[in-house]
């Protein structure tokens, strides 16, 4: 008997609770899929941010690279310039003021050259007939330098060549072959493929140097059969480019004195064999320079140019020298671009030239 007392209070105990939460259900119930919605939106709101924060960090790095890798160049221009601006002031103002004397010195020191020296101080004492602010002189030398940068503008094509043929021409230790592997590695960055031709046949060390690149990058290098000819090197690598639809072929060249005839003459028929499968190639000829030569490297330029057509000049080294003014130099008399500069040693050191940082480096 007070077994089924005990079941009839506890099936009523359940019904009523059963009555209770029909009667009242739960007011707040979880929202899950509103919840979820917040967490994205905060995603999304923050997915700006975190771009932004990654564009500024890329341009910090970019730009401490030009800031260490001018540092030589920088240095050496200022210590002399300071010492033309503290003459200021020292006698009255005219066109043989002692300050114009120290500015020469500042600037041919830098390795502009007497040529563009002299061009940039005859334009700057026509400019300031009276005594300028330190300041405006200061503005006007850069602008000089941007100019002289910015005269010869870069090779554009409507549309380019599939494949484009780059080749690097210049003299022993220049760092051609270095560079053709680093400008591999930009075009990679592109979206480009690549071809890499190891020309340089005299050296064995630079077939392996280039070959070492090709594995490191997973790029094909058409290298050299045993007493092959630099031209024959440079026929099967654009063969090759045609044959494979890639986008870019880079041919290494061997390094060779601007004095020796017969090595220029050599040059000239790679570029003829080259034309046999491509009329108008190579489309881009770079001039590699080691910028630690300073006006030297004006010489061997004004040399090349003679032999054959350049189309820009790829200073390397640049973080190791003190006279960065020559790439002003080259620009100003030669009337060539110069396309990349070396700031550093690894391959991203490479660096797309720009005149806006460089004169922004060279005279802060």
């Amino acid at each position: 008997m007070s077994d089924l007392v005990i079941f009839s209070i506890g099936s009523g105990v359940l019904s009523a609770l059963a009555v209770f939460f029909w009667v009242n259900p739960l007011k707040k119930p979880l929202k899950p899929l509103e919840t979820s919605q917040k967490e994205t939106k905060t995603v999304q709101s923050s997915e700006p941010q975190i771009q932004e924060q990654s564009a500024k960090r890329e341009t910090a790095l970019k730009q401490d690279k030009w800031e260490s890798g001018l540092k030589k160049s920088r240095d050496r221009f200022l210590e002399k310039f300071k010492g033309a601006l503290s003459l200021l002031g020292s006698e009255p103002w005219n066109d043989s003021h002692p300050l114009w004397e120290s500015l020469e010195e500042s600037l041919l020191t830098s390795d502009l050259g007497p040529t563009t020296t002299e061009f940039f101080l005859d334009s700057l004492k026509q400019e300031f007939k009276e005594q300028p602010d330190p300041n405006h002189l200061k503005e006007a030398i850069r602008t000089k330098m941007k100019n002289a940068l910015d005269e010869v503008p870069l090779k554009i094509f409507a549309q380019e060549p599939k494949p484009i043929i780059t080749m690097l021409v210049g003299v022993n230790g220049a760092g051609k072959t270095t560079t053709a592997g680093k400008l591999a590695k930009i075009a990679q960055s592109q979206g480009k493929t690549v071809i890499l031709a190891a020309g340089d046949t005299f050296r064995a060390a630079a077939v392996e140097q280039l070959q070492a690149w090709g594995d490191r990058l997973d790029v094909e290098v058409i290298s050299p059969a045993q007493g092959a000819n630099p031209a024959a090197v440079a026929f099967d690598a654009v063969a090759a480019g045609l044959s494979r639809n890639v986008d870019e072929v880079i041919i290494d060249t061997a390094g060779r004195l601007h004095t020796k005839d017969n090595l220029m003459e050599e040059l000239k028929k790679v570029v003829r064999v080259i034309q046999k499968k491509i009329p108008d190639a190579p489309h881009r000829v770079y001039l590699v320079l080691d910028a630690t030569l300073g006006q030297n490297a004006l010489v061997q330029a004004k040399e090349f140019a003679k032999a054959i057509a350049i189309d820009g000049a790829i200073l390397t080294k640049l973080d190791g020298s003190a006279k960065g003014g020559a790439a002003i130099a080259i620009s100003k008399e030669l009337h060539l671009p110069v396309v990349f500069v070396g700031l550093g040693e690894q391959a991203e050191d490479l660096k797309t030239f720009s005149s806006d940082e460089f004169v922004r480096h060279l005279l802060p």
